[in-house]
């Protein structure tokens, strides 16, 4: 595969999958700011989110506060920010054009279909009490191509670069989204604004009803951080992601005369670093730190990955 057509298939799916976990975060903030208490507690949680979604600095460079409003727009519609879901959505169908014929015709149209909708949009549909329908619409439409995807792509190296840049950005929303809250997984945590923000914590990965079935007890925060760092039931666990990037590498790498480099090592260590993991040990040595190692290496792993197979 020509490295062109790589970088489109990695980036392609990568802007979708951002496109679904920033909708998934404003979601969660919403939530957690309904249960802040006062104006102070709401601007923080919309703080969070920016940092969670790596926006900060260019939204504090424009705006002097975290406001709703400031916020859900900097984040759904907002030419400034690359990162903001119409330039997310946009940006994919940007690289979807150039590999057009690496996709599938369920797979471009799910895409096409999702960006014209959202061209034809005005500011207000996010507003209020319509911003939790709107949300709900992004979500469902990265689910579209994802199904698409899954469901009609050969399993050959278009398919490998798409998956392995959905899991890739998968793992990073994840570790994100846990660093930025990780104070409420805090042990000593308890009451029911603690438990109303771990709702909203599993309800960001869509695992609600899934820590259920693997605990069958009542939230607990250190059940809670191992289900989304250690299980690889859920697929949205960082266990999960790490482990198919790992997994999607190696098949790249057979495909190519088993031809392999840093990138390949990176995924490795931290496959092996989360399978041999114990929640305890990682609450012990400080989830923070932990997090924010593990976000690094994740960065470093999509620049080696990159330098590997797109820009050598």
């Amino acid at each position: 595969m020509l490295s062109r057509t790589a970088d489109c298939l990695f980036w392609l799916s990568r802007y979708m999958e951002r496109a679904g976990n920033i909708a998934r975060g404003l979601e969660v903030a919403a939530r957690m700011a309904s249960v802040a208490g006062d104006e102070a507690g709401e601007e923080e949680v919309w703080r969070s989110l920016l940092v969670a979604a790596g926006c900060d600095e260019g939204f504090f460079g424009k705006h002097d506060r975290a406001t709703q409003d400031k916020v859900v727009h900097w984040l759904v519609f907002d030419e400034d920010n690359h990162s903001a879901i119409a330039s997310c959505l946009a940006a994919a169908r940007s690289n979807a054009r150039s590999v057009r014929t690496a996709l599938t015709v369920a797979m471009w149209s799910s895409l096409n279909d999702s960006w014209n909708e959202l061209r034809a949009m005005s500011v207000d549909k996010v507003e209020g009490e319509k911003l939790p329908g709107f949300l709900e619409w992004v979500r469902e439409r990265v689910l579209l191509f994802n199904g698409a995807a899954h469901d009609t792509m050969l399993r050959d190296e278009a398919w490998r670069f798409v998956h392995l840049g959905t899991m890739l950005e998968r793992a990073d929303c994840t570790a994100r989204l846990l660093d930025v809250r990780h104070e409420i997984l805090a042990p000593e945590t308890d009451g029911a604004v603690a438990h109303a923000q771990w709702q909203a914590l599993l309800r960001s990965v869509s695992a609600g009803r899934a820590y259920q079935w693997v605990y069958r007890d009542r939230l607990q925060p250190r059940k809670i951080a191992e289900l989304l760092i250690l299980r690889p039931e859920l697929p949205r666990s960082l266990m999960a992601c790490h482990s198919e990037v790992a997994k999607t590498l190696d098949a790249i790498a057979k495909g190519q005369g088993g031809r392999t480099g840093e990138c390949h090592r990176l995924a490795g260590e931290m496959q092996a670093k989360l399978n041999f993991g114990r929640i305890d040990s990682i609450l012990a040595g400080g989830l923070h730190g932990f997090l924010t190692e593990l976000i690094e290496h994740t960065g470093r792993l999509g620049t080696e990955i990159e330098a590997f197979y797109i820009r050598h």
